[in-house]
């Protein structure tokens, strides 16, 4: 058991003063009668209600008590728990750029992507999944993770106006998206680890060229899954102006040479997907990977445990209010 609010429980040391200034104002303020000898009385029978005289004061006291550690908050909580599960440890790289506005695959090659990542996603429970996108820069939209609530949710906040409204740079840097990705899982010990990385573009941003980020993953034993998203030739995507969508038709320009490079360095795989069917194939292929047991961390939700205690306050208040007005009242 814990206590949210552990200050609280200081107020117990009041409890010392009150019972010491209780025997002392009793004493003092006591009637009296004096007599020459008291040697009668030594051994004389005690009935039940003057053993039991200081009993309303005790329970005040637990009262007090009991209410204090109610104003300290006491709650349940069990505590962190390993256990182990069949999957793998997979990053997706996915691309942002504008360019994922394109309808040649229905809705749009953003949503496309999206909703079969998140089918994949629900098919695989066990993984430990994470999330990283990439424009012309790249960051980690959701680290590796088997809360797939958590990361669904995520997923599903990705868009591509980042790179429109210039939180970010626009353009394609799949070499700074993979190393992100590889960073992510470059320390984890266990014998799958992989990354899906998915774009419609060629590099033309960023820091560190793909086949260095390739070769970093091969160091890290990190395989990677490739992904050309979209049709060849011209497609049709709108863009913003003066505030309002405008489509205009693009030729679409997937580096197929650099992907099968990223995935022939890392023993992974290049596909092509040019409509969401193929799309739903290739994660159905790549949900056929080895699995291997990963680590997980679990922690139960807290609960408040008051109540029991706030009971017990009340049921030993009231207990005292009836003893000292009824068989245990004094005159005076």
């Amino acid at each position: 058991m814990e206590f949210a609010n552990k200050e609280y429980l200081l107020l117990l040391l009041l409890i010392v003063p009150y019972v010491l200034w209780y025997f002392r104002y009793r004493r003092n303020s006591e009637p009296t009668m004096r007599m020459s000898d008291t040697f009668a009385y030594r051994h004389a029978p005690r009935n039940w209600r003057v053993r039991m005289v200081h009993l309303p004061m005790w329970l005040r006291c637990l009262a007090f008590a009991l209410t204090v550690i109610v104003l300290a908050r006491p709650q349940t909580n069990s505590p962190f728990g390993k256990n182990q599960t069949e999957g793998i440890n997979i990053m997706l790289a996915m691309d942002i750029s504008t360019s994922m506005l394109a309808e040649d695959v229905a809705p749009c090659r953003m949503e496309a992507a999206k909703d079969v990542a998140t089918e994949f996603i629900n098919s695989r429970p066990g993984d430990n999944i994470g999330l990283t996108i990439f424009a012309g820069e790249a960051f980690t939209q959701c680290p590796m993770t088997t809360d797939h609530a958590s990361l669904l949710n995520l997923l599903q906040g990705v868009r591509t106006d980042l790179a429109a409204n210039g939180l970010i740079q626009d353009g394609t840097a799949i070499g700074m998206g993979l190393a992100n990705a590889v960073n992510r899982l470059k320390d984890i010990k266990a014998k799958s680890k992989v990354v899906i990385l998915l774009t419609d573009g060629s590099n033309n941003m960023g820091d560190i060229s793909p086949l260095t980020a390739a070769a970093i993953a091969k160091k890290f034993g990190i395989r990677v899954y490739t992904i050309g998203l979209g049709t060849d030739g011209m497609v049709r995507y709108p863009i913003s102006i003066n505030g309002q969508n405008q489509y205009i038709q693009a030729k679409g320009e997937i580096d197929y040479k650099t992907l099968e490079g990223i995935a022939s360095a890392t023993d992974g795989t290049f596909y092509r997907a040019q409509s969401r069917g193929e799309l739903s194939k290739i994660y159905q292929d790549i949900d056929k990977l080895e699995k291997t047991k990963i680590d997980s961390k679990s922690n139960r939700r807290r609960y408040e445990a008051y109540f029991p205690f706030a009971l017990a306050a009340l049921l030993s208040l009231l207990l005292e209010i009836w003893l000292r007005t009824t068989v245990l009242r004094r005159i005076p």
